[in-house]
């Protein structure tokens, strides 16, 4: 089973800008390409730092209240300072938060999960951009063709994993919803195929009705129905 990484969902034509980008000419830009947020890059492609529409709209939330407050944090006090700077070298968030080349997009939603980001740039081994990874993006494994979704199950669980020991498992898949059916003989050996199975790109859920002769297992896993 081929486990879909960043590689095979980002977005290759990035846009980008410079240190010395002024204010205007990145919101022309993000506005211009429809976009929420630009890399900023140095000579040799690597990442100094993003740019987003929050990093831009300090500007506005700050306009004609730029003194700073007594007690105010410092997240706050950072934020208030960028609305009286003009490059993207003082707007950027930095360091920024990226993802390599190969990682997961398990992975990669869950950095942007754990750093509340809403996209991530993507370097490759020496670390220049090759890509830009986003939300929606990740999203783009469940719209995998049902066929494709029951190809990756087989080979991924019935073959790699499992090989004779599933072999009167079937699966059938609708809307990326896969169902299992036949029957094993351990019960701990069906829990764990519907648990890979959900591990397949595009699936959304796993309906495990495998049954199983023997139980070796102490307490139910409610992945499937043991029989006499």
């Amino acid at each position: 089973m081929r486990v879909w990484t960043v590689d095979d969902v980002m977005t290759t034509a990035v846009v980008t800008v410079d240190r010395a980008a002024s204010y205007r000419e990145v919101v022309d830009l993000l506005i211009g390409r429809r976009i929420s947020a630009v890399p900023v890059v140095d000579d040799g492609l690597q990442v100094v730092g993003v740019v987003s529409e929050a990093d831009l709209l300090r500007k506005i939330e700050y306009a004609g209240d730029q003194k700073p407050r007594l007690f105010e944090g410092r997240r706050r006090r950072g934020e208030r300072a960028k609305a009286t700077v003009g490059t993207a070298a003082d707007l950027m968030s930095a360091p920024p938060v990226v993802a390599r080349v190969g990682m997961s997009i398990a992975a990669a939603a869950r950095l942007m999960d754990s750093e509340r980001v809403k996209r991530l740039p993507v370097l490759d081994e020496q670390g220049r951009l090759v890509g830009v990874v986003a939300r929606s993006d990740l999203l783009k494994a469940h719209l995998r063709p049902d066929d494709e979704i029951r190809d990756d199950v087989l080979a991924g669980m019935l073959a790699a994993y499992f090989a004779d020991a599933v072999a009167g498992v079937r699966a059938q898949v609708s809307g990326g919803v896969v169902t299992l059916t036949g029957q094993v003989e351990q019960a701990s050996t069906a829990a764990v195929a519907g648990y890979v199975t959900g591990q397949v790109p595009g699936v959304v859920t796993v309906v495990n009705t495998i049954t199983w002769v023997r139980d070796d297992q102490q307490a139910t896993t409610g992945f499937g129905f043991g029989i006499a």
